[in-house]
């Protein structure tokens, strides 16, 4: 089991708290091996083999202090996490950390850190509100569309004898050039392309529009000054363009038929009618996911809760890093992503706030309600929340048991555990509040908002009604 840390708490107004860490000799002394040994696998010393330079060794050559500016730095962020998971506080926005001199050997390191934390909020009522409920409702037109993107699924591509128009394909033999030179990828073989698809350069497809099989055309093109290959970006190019076919799209008819292949349909009646169907779930489950969210801001709107404007920007941030994060795992750049929005990370943020307020409202409301209810997290739980996740990363796979007790051993150790219980713990309290919220049509909740409601402030009663109905 990690060894604790000592740590101390006190309130500094406005949602803030202040984090006094002492970190013992002993963790201290194991953390400077580590990075010792971690340098010592890059260092070239006489009479040792690469990697293989003893801790001991390592810090005799590069020095204590070295060592340990290295193993601080490598070990503070997860010291940290340790230590707001002691203190039992959630945290909001960036901490501000101020670090103590190095100490000598067998003296503890100590550092200080200030950081917003998750407002208290006073809960008021919270079972039985009414909130909106829309009742689904799937159009013919939503049904005739789904059927148009089956029936596009299922087109066949035929040759044809004539110009070529937009909306046909074309396969193409192409050769590229910049400067009267090729470049790399300007060339292709029987390349099929869908005239009006934008696949292509601007301008490339209208110029093929109107060519026959057989036509050989020069094209001319302009790559966008932010085309990614810098060395092509802003360069004019034509390409000699060779049309070998020309195919036209043909639908399938909307009958019986269509209806076997489409599904193994006996009658286009009967695919309309699973269509239908499937569109309802997908509305419903919408539904669902509005009133959950509408009955928790609900809720929100009956507590009394202050959210300074400082830990609704540091929320906002925390809501751009996650956002970042998420690109890159999809092999986004956020560098990218700023400049094809044409806004600064600063200004992201800022436009975020109004959804951090929210967030932080709804947060804080479900801990009051967690706290007021008793609400606590089994074992069980804690495992079916691992292994819900684990199978959404891996296709709906069911992990071992094994695979689950050993990750949930990693969590413990990262002083992870107590983040997810109380994830897990909000997650039952918005069940709660959904269980004994009272649906009522959206046409009476929008009318709510023009009354004024006893024991509330006007402004308050407006600014209530635009969170409290879905769909609004």
């Amino acid at each position: 089991m990690a060894q604790a840390l000592k740590t101390s708490t006190s309130d500094l107004g406005d949602s803030r708290v202040r984090l006094e860490v002492e970190v013992p000799p002993e963790l201290l002394e194991r953390e400077l091996q580590t990075a010792a040994g971690a340098i010592g696998r890059e260092m070239r010393v006489p009479g040792f083999r690469k990697g293989k330079v003893p801790p001991q060794v390592v810090i005799q050559q590069v020095g204590r202090e070295a060592v340990l500016d290295e193993a601080v730095r490598r070990a503070l962020p997860g010291w940290y996490e340790r230590a707001v998971a002691e203190a039992g506080i959630t945290t909001v926005g960036d901490p501000k950390v101020d670090l103590s001199e190095l100490p000598e050997k067998g003296t503890p390191l100590a550092f200080t850190v200030e950081v917003g934390v998750r407002p208290k909020a006073q809960h008021g009522s919270y079972k039985g509100v009414a909130v909106g409920r829309r009742e689904p409702d799937v159009s013919s037109e939503a049904v005739d569309a789904e059927l148009g993107q089956l029936r596009e699924s299922l087109a066949s591509l035929e040759t044809v004898e004539r110009e070529a128009a937009k909306g046909d394909f074309v396969v193409l033999d192409f050769t590229g050039h910049v400067d009267d030179e090729p470049f790399e990828g300007g060339e292709a073989r029987g390349y099929l392309l869908e005239l009006g698809s934008g696949r292509l350069l601007e301008g490339f497809e209208e110029q093929l529009e109107g060519a026959k099989a057989g036509e050989e055309r020069e094209v001319r093109v302009r790559f966008p000054d932010d085309y990614p290959r810098e060395e092509l970006a802003g360069k004019d190019a034509s390409f000699a363009v060779t049309v070998k076919e020309v195919k036209e799209k043909r639908l399938p008819e909307l009958d019986d038929d269509f209806a076997v292949e489409a599904g193994g349909f006996d009658s286009l009646d009967e695919l309309k009618n699973d269509l239908e169907a499937r569109l309802r779930e997908v509305e419903e489950n919408a539904i669902d996911a509005e009133f959950r969210e509408a009955a928790v801001d609900a809720a929100a709107i009956e507590a009394k809760v202050d959210v300074p404007h400082d830990l609704v920007h540091g929320k906002a941030h925390e809501m751009w890093h996650r956002t970042a994060n998420r690109l890159s795992t999809q092999g986004v750049d956020p560098r990218r992503y700023l400049e094809l929005t044409g806004k600064t990370e600063e200004e992201l943020v800022t436009e975020a706030e109004p959804d951090a307020e929210v967030a932080l409202r709804r947060e804080s409301v479900l801990a009051a309600i967690v706290e007021e209810e008793g609400i606590e997290v089994s074992e069980e739980e804690l495992l079916q929340a691992i292994s819900e996740s684990a199978r959404s990363q891996s296709g709906n796979k069911e992990p071992s048991e094994k695979s689950l007790q050993r990750t949930l051993k990693r969590i413990r150790s990262q002083g992870a555990e107590d983040a997810l219980r109380d994830d897990i713990a909000m997650r039952k309290a918005v069940d709660l509040v959904v269980e004994h919220a009272k649906p009522i049509p959206v046409e009476q909740a929008k009318a709510r908002e023009k009354l004024w409601t006893p024991g509330r402030e006007e402004g308050e009663a407006a600014g209530a009604g635009q969170i409290w109905t879905p769909g609004s």
